[in-house]
């Protein structure tokens, strides 16, 4: 049927503007696509990575800047008995919630599924909330420079800091004595770290001592200044202090792990008895999956015997794992009442072990140039300890503790990867 004239007239009409907004339309999806397909791009993700590798830097930065401070504070409210002034003290408070916060913003940028986009604002914020605390630090610090310039004199800085030595000094009291405790009892892989920080304590000492008498022989010079030679003290001085406390913690952790390493074997077996009367009521293919697991870890429990005493830091640690194995068999197979008790008896050794990786990669970043990602896992390890100590569900703590144990050793590895220069 002809279409009918005036019908015609308006679709002649039409057809122009349909057909300049039809491609009109398909161009602004094609822009769209291609806007899309540029922003998830190679190029794109490199570029983002590089933002992130460049936030991370800055987040290095500001925690050790951080770390600083607190020896710092420490140092005033020793010599200044709480006249100085309090913005150094804020500075620190607002730095670390922001530190403690955007390392956790950076730990999530390490995600698979982010797009570049997402990377690259979540970097942008890092590094402008990092620049942010890090200036009012040294807004504070030149305060407190001034303050000090005009309020205390060179004699006083040296004698608060020959006096912290002195306290130091008193506190690790022998070194050599806790290494050649452990050396007694335990095998050298248990006692290593703690005659390493034995050694590098003594050392930092020495050389605070040194620079201290530098300074001392120079105060009745007027035209000698000791400022060099008391930041050198003050360097080694915390140091010495970083050093004792991981002699302290590894001495520490030794010893109980020794006084608990027969209960957590015993506890472990009873998880095994446990674990074989969960077999016995499974389906036969079930039953015989479980059945090999179960006889592994009693393999891995039973080689422990041997060695217990004197590895008992390596012993609680294996017992750890073999105990987080078994609950990875077992699944579902266990009543809920079952999952409590197991938990309940699991995770003092947990937590043990997990305080040791903590301390491990404590000491190795301590040691290290350790980069964002090793110090954001560690951080992250320390939350979840702290949870797990804090948490009243005992199923819930095993859980954070597991997590604390994985995150600390991933950041002692990337520490040591640093270390032997593979950044």
């Amino acid at each position: 049927m002809p279409m009918p004239d005036d019908v015609r007239e308006i679709v002649d009409a039409l057809l122009p503007s349909v057909v300049v907004f039809g491609i009109a339309a398909l161009g602004v999806v094609i822009v769209v696509w291609a806007l899309r397909r540029a922003r998830r791009s190679p190029r794109a993700r490199a570029a983002a990575e590089a933002l992130r590798t460049q936030a991370g830097a800055d987040l290095v930065r500001l925690d050790e800047v951080v770390d600083e401070l607190d020896l710092e504070l420490g140092l005033s409210g020793a010599l200044y008995g709480g006249t100085a002034p309090t913005s150094l003290r804020r500075a620190r408070l607002t730095a670390q919630h922001v530190r403690d916060d955007a390392f956790a913003e950076y730990a999530a940028l390490s995600q698979a599924d982010l797009r570049p986009d997402e990377i690259r604002r979540a970097s942008q914020r890092i590094q402008r909330r990092s620049g942010e605390a890090l200036g009012r630090i040294e807004a504070a610090r030149a305060e407190h420079a001034e303050w000090v310039r005009q309020n205390v004199s060179a004699a006083d800085q040296v004698r608060a800091a020959r006096e912290r030595l002195t306290t130091l000094r008193a506190t690790i009291g022998d070194p050599a004595a806790l290494v050649a405790e452990l050396s007694r009892r335990f095998d050298e892989s248990e006692w290593r770290a703690a005659a390493e920080a034995a050694r590098e304590a003594s050392a930092a000492a020495h050389r605070a001592d040194e620079a201290l008498t530098a300074a001392e022989q120079g105060l009745g010079d007027p035209t000698v200044s000791v400022l060099a030679d008391l930041a050198a003290a003050e360097r080694a001085i915390r140091a010495a202090e970083a050093e004792a406390r991981i002699l302290e913690e590894s001495h520490r952790l030794t010893l109980q792990a020794a006084s608990a390493v027969r209960g957590e074997l015993e506890a472990a077996r009873s998880a095994v008895r446990q674990a074989v009367t969960t077999r016995d009521a499974l389906e036969p293919a079930d039953a015989e999956r479980l059945g090999a697991e179960i006889r592994a870890v009693q393999d891995g429990i039973d080689a422990l015997d041997a060695t217990a005493e004197r590895t008992p830091t390596a012993t609680v640690d294996r017992v750890a794992r073999l105990r987080d194995r078994l609950d990875l068999a077992l699944g579902d197979a266990r009543t809920a009442q079952q999952r409590l008790r197991s938990a309940r008896t699991a995770l003092p050794g947990t937590l043990a072990s997990a305080r040791g990786a903590v301390a491990r990669g404590e000491a190795a970043i301590a040691h290290t140039r350790a980069g964002a990602d090793a110090r954001a896992r560690l951080l992250r390890a320390q939350r979840e300890l702290a949870e797990a100590r804090q948490a009243q569900d005992p199923v819930t703590a095993l859980d954070a503790a597991r997590r604390a144990l994985r995150d600390a050793e991933d950041a002692a590895a990337l520490a040591d990867h640093a270390r032997l220069g593979g950044r």
